[in-house]
This record gives C-alpha cells, structure tokens and sequence, in this order.
C-alpha cells in the first residue's frame, strides 16, 4: 500500500486532493447560503454582489452576514499565508496543520450545532448564525491560502468562475488548445455536486453537512501527509 501511495506524483495527488476539497466547499457554502441566511463563506464574489444590492436595500438582502464572512475569510487568508511564508515544499507539516485546522473548524461547528438541535430549514438566531459565519468564512480563507500555495492550476477550491472561464476560452470554440480540460470540468462538477449534496443534508440538519466537510477535508490531509512522507522516504539522496 505505502510503495503503491509512493509511487503516485506529487502533481496527480495533490490535484485529487484540491478536488476532493473544492466538493467540501459547495457543501460549506451550500449550509451558509442556504442555512446561515444567504452567506456564501467560500465564494467571496457572491457576497461581495449580495452586498451591493443589500447596501440598495435589494430584495431584503442581508448585509452584516456577508460583511463577516468577507472579514473573517481575509482574516483566515492571511493566517494561512502568514504561516506558510517559510514553508518549503508544497506540502509540509505547516500545510497539514493548516488543513487539520480546517477540518476541525468544519466538524466542530457541524457537531455544535447538531448538538444546538437548531430546527431544519430554519435560520438560526443571529446570536449562532454569526458565529458560524465568522468561524466558516476564516476556515475557507485558510483553506483558499493553503490551496494558493499548493499551486494545483485551475483547481483554487473556493471559486470556479476562473475554471470556467479557462475551460471556454481553450475549448474547440475558443482557441482550441483544450490544456486542462479535464479537471476543469472535475472542478466545476465537484462544487456543483458539492452544492447539491450540502442542500439535500441541510434538509435532515443545518450541521449535518459541516460534519461531513470536515471530515472530507480531514480524510484529505491524512492522505496528503502520508503521501508527502512516504514520497520522501521513496525519493533517493544525493551524495553530499
């Protein structure tokens, strides 16, 4: 098993693993939108387009709730680089710890609120829901960072309009080059499927999905972790 995890490249896992992350993402903001008062804590361009009809007084829109998710997501961001500065290699023990962070914050919130009992298909008081919101939007900035420095293209776990965008532009109507097409149409797929997944789980509990990201993204950074050491151990040294 190790020499078989060995052997798969550094480039095929960690592409397998932003994706497994990019599914956990339309989970999260699946909950937020849907669950936590029309948040999105993963998709920042959303939030930054309800709060611009929010500030018109649009449809009733919120504001405080993207307003915390947006701070809270640049507060997350900026942990992740923070820690990260010095890091060297694309996944190091500072890069399970990031994810491992992720992970718990996701789960725990999940477990939280399960234990809350808050009622299905009702919004929680604001007194929970913006606690979660500012707790959800940091991990996703921490997620998004990390995922930054992991540098997987057309892969960023948070947002596919640039996927998007590259899958059109380099297809038999665009320019025809058709580089990475595959898993921009993975990527695409796991965050709608994601999506879809957090809203059929938001049906039976608001933190039902949470736990299931966090435990997604923490099965993630085990594999990710046992492959960076066993690829290590794998990899010859050069003589000094």
């Amino acid at each position: 098993m190790t020499s078989r995890l060995a052997a798969v490249s550094h480039e095929r896992m960690h592409l397998a693993l932003m994706l497994v992350l990019t599914f956990t993402t339309g989970i999260v903001d699946a909950v937020g939108y849907l669950g936590l008062d029309r948040v999105f804590t993963g998709n920042m361009t959303g939030n930054v387009v309800i709060l611009g009809m929010a500030i018109v007084g649009a449809d009733d829109l919120p504001v405080l709730g993207p307003v915390v998710a947006l701070a809270a997501f640049m507060a997350g961001a900026a942990l992740g680089g923070r820690v990260l500065r010095r890091a060297g290699g694309a996944w190091t023990a500072r890069t399970t710890l990031l994810f491992t962070a992720v992970a718990v914050v996701c789960a725990g919130l999940g477990t939280l609120l399960l234990v809350l009992g808050e009622t299905p298909g009702e919004t929680p008081a604001r007194a929970v829901a913006l606690p979660v919101t500012a707790a959800l939007g940091a991990a996703m900035g921490v997620q998004a960072a990390t995922a930054r420095f992991i540098a997987v293209k057309d892969v960023t776990t948070v947002v596919v309009t640039s996927t998007i965008t590259g899958l059109a532009a380099d297809s038999v109507l665009g320019s025809g080059k058709g580089g990475g097409s595959g898993r921009r149409v993975l990527a695409v797929a796991l965050i709608l499927l994601g999506a879809a997944a957090g809203a059929a789980l938001l049906r039976w509990h608001l933190g039902a999905g949470l736990v299931v990201a966090g435990g997604l993204v923490a099965l993630a950074t085990l594999l990710g972790a046992v492959h960076a050491r066993v690829a290590a151990r794998a990899t010859p040294r050069v003589p000094a």
